[in-house]
């Protein structure tokens, strides 16, 4: 008898073994056909699959996560077919399934292009109505090397030749067309009907420059007719919302050739950059940071003891003088323990929270830059926490109460929370990772908070906690951590003096709220579609006459404003008011003042909003207490 455990405790029992299938089906024939993978002992595998122990089974369908993403392996499979089929000279390399879709990299004689797209999912539409059972089967080694070698496809045994001699090799079959894959995959290709082929790119085989170039195809791939045309509209959204669109048409910043992953921040960019910032160092004075400001290019020596020249050399810029090594930073924490160590700290100065708007580089691949949010040059709103172990929690705490505030008042609401846990590798007895786990973890439970943990996936010298935003299309963007550090302070010789008069090393704890400001302004960039609420808007009001007689008024209430610190402009040009409001409005302008003949006599202006509301005629005095109870609560309209 062979015993099955389900996911609510209930068992099913079976004379015979049976198949993941045979389980679905003996709970409900609904269950049955819904069925794409099972999941044995928390392992994947085929419906097909055969259970010849007693064992746990959760019956993966089309509703879960990981039922989504064997649709999208399966599908990539699919597409693999189809290019077969259409190009037979094509060679087969790899295809894994990636955030929302998955890609497949070929070797043919050329790139494919759109119209090639078009026909290969046309063909895959064909291929997916036919029904094809997927079929597993394994192969000894000699035999796969020889079955791929004989239909041309190399990059196939190359594959073989990189997987571990005690790994077994399985190759899955649905019509004409095999391939080498560990599985699992849909029961039949009639699963895989909602997807869509979207764009093609170079790729390098292995990711090596030194390899030949291949052509990747993209595609998406979801459950159900429904969830793909949300996907896709939510593509169409995020074109609209492009921050490299919006930048130049709001004509803030630019890149070039000659500087690569370097912005160049026009007035309003830097505005707006300027208001993010002053911000931020308002926020972090009022949470008891101290500001500082380190060196760019710093000597090798002091890379090499915080063992970044060993770990990151290669993502460095450097230079050379008086035949010294040093590098451009690409990061600050070195340098902000030099400042620590500057003097003897006694356990009276801690916890001791310094903070720098510090300005990095790092040697990005030019294929890896995409507008502000990957960039080589950028400046973090970094700060170190130095603190004793038994501070660790309290400062946490802290913390995650000062990036709540930063994030709800630039309009994010919705944040996901993420403890990355000790990994094999590390530093540290396992009692102060416990020390340190918990008091993450405390902090996290102390605010209300849910949270996942993500075992093992802490840095060697910590654990940590990722905060990560979703913007108004449900795109999720990691911004803020915090990151504990045994490591650094030790090999630095950073220490202070405890309360029994003893040398003691410092915990140091890394934080960031925006992450990176070009990175951060893009995300508020594309959040709000250049809509920014008026605290942040780089133009917050602009001034228009209708008529020449009204010109010197204008220009009067546009001093006025800009004295009390408003960021106003005036616009005295010969044109049609009605052209003007239009231009401002496209301008994403908050507020649009009219000053018309009746205006000027009554020392007034006629207010109107971006998003088109007349709030009617106000005096100048009456415009300035809106406009601050506006910036004031920080709100968007």
């Amino acid at each position: 008898m062979i015993a099955v455990t389900l996911p609510d405790g209930s068992q099913r029992t079976f004379e015979s073994p049976p198949t993941v299938h045979d389980v679905a089906a003996d709970i409900g024939p609904g269950l049955a056909k819904a069925a794409i993978v099972g999941k044995i002992d928390g392992k994947l595998v085929d419906t097909s699959f055969v259970i010849e122990q007693d064992s746990q089974l959760a019956i993966i369908t089309a509703k879960d996560e990981e039922g989504v993403d064997v649709i999208r392996h399966s599908t990539a499979h699919l597409m693999a077919q189809a290019v077969k089929q259409l190009y037979p000279e094509a060679q087969v390399t790899i295809g894994p399934v990636i955030e929302n879709g998955f890609f497949y990299d070929f070797a043919y004689e050329r790139p494919f292009n759109d119209e090639d797209l078009a026909k290969i999912e046309s063909r895959m539409q064909e291929l997916a109505a036919a029904g094809d059972v997927l079929e597993r089967q394994e192969m000894l080694r000699d035999d796969a090397k020889a079955y791929f070698a004989g239909l041309g496809e190399h990059y196939k045994v190359e594959i073989i030749d990189s997987i571990p001699s005690n790994e077994a090799l399985s190759l899955y079959t649905q019509g004409d067309f095999t391939d080498l894959c560990r599985g699992p995959h849909v029961p039949n290709t009639n699963r895989l009907g909602h997807f869509k082929l979207m764009k093609v790119a170079g790729a390098y085989w292995r990711g090596d420059s030194n390899n030949a170039m291949l052509t990747r195809i993209y595609g998406t791939a979801w459950a159900d007719k429904k969830a793909l045309k949300a996907y896709l509209t939510q593509l169409a959204e995020a074109e609209k919302r492009d921050h490299r669109r919006i930048g130049k048409q709001l004509d803030l910043f630019h890149l070039q050739e000659e500087a690569p992953g370097m912005v160049f921040w026009h007035p309003n960019g830097w505005t707006l950059y300027q208001a993010v910032e002053q911000y931020m160092r308002r926020k972090q004075i009022e949470a008891g940071y101290k500001e500082i400001k380190t060196p760019q290019i710093v000597d090798r020596s002091l890379w090499e003891r915080s063992g970044h020249w060993d770990k990151y050399s290669d993502a460095m810029f450097t230079t050379q003088s008086e035949e010294r090594d040093f590098a451009i930073k690409p990061m600050n924490c070195p340098c902000h323990v030099q400042v620590f160590n500057q003097g003897l700290r006694s356990y009276r100065d801690l916890p001791l929270r310094l903070a720098e708007f510090g300005s990095c580089h790092r040697n990005e691949l030019s294929g890896a830059l995409h507008g502000i949010m990957r960039v080589r040059g950028f400046v973090q709103d970094d700060a170190h926490i130095f603190c004793a172990e038994e501070q660790m929690q309290a400062e946490s705490q802290r913390f995650i109460e000062l990036l709540h505030d930063v994030y709800n008042d630039f309009g994010f609401t919705d944040v996901i929370y993420k403890l990355s846990t000790r990994p094999e590798q590390r530093v540290g007895s396992d009692e102060i990772w416990d020390r340190a786990e918990k008091a993450l973890a405390d902090a996290l439970d102390a605010a209300g908070l849910d949270w996942e943990e993500l075992p093992g996936e802490g840095a060697f010298y910590g654990p940590k906690i990722e905060f990560s935003l979703k913007d108004c299309l449900g795109r999720v963007w990691q911004c803020g951590t915090l990151q504990v550090d045994f490591n650094m302070p030790e090999r630095l010789d950073a220490q202070f003096v405890d309360q029994n008069g003893d040398r003691q090393v410092p915990v140091m704890l890394h934080r960031a709220v925006l992450g990176s400001f070009e990175r951060f302004i893009g995300i508020l960039i594309e959040h709000h579609e250049g809509k920014f609420p008026t605290w942040l808007s780089p133009v917050q009001a602009v001034v228009m006459n209708i008529t020449d007689s009204q010109a010197e008024k204008v220009k009067d209430i546009t001093e006025k404003l800009k004295k009390m610190g408003f960021r106003v402009e005036s616009d005295l040009r010969n044109e049609k008011v009605g052209f003007k409001i239009r231009q401002h409005t496209l301008a994403r302008v908050p507020y649009l003042l009219v000053v018309g003949e009746r205006e000027k006599e009554t020392d007034s202006v006629a207010v109107r909003v971006r998003g088109g509301e007349d709030l009617g005629t106000m005096t100048v005095y009456q415009f300035v207490e809106t406009l601050s109870d506006d910036i004031t609560r920080r709100g968007c309209f």
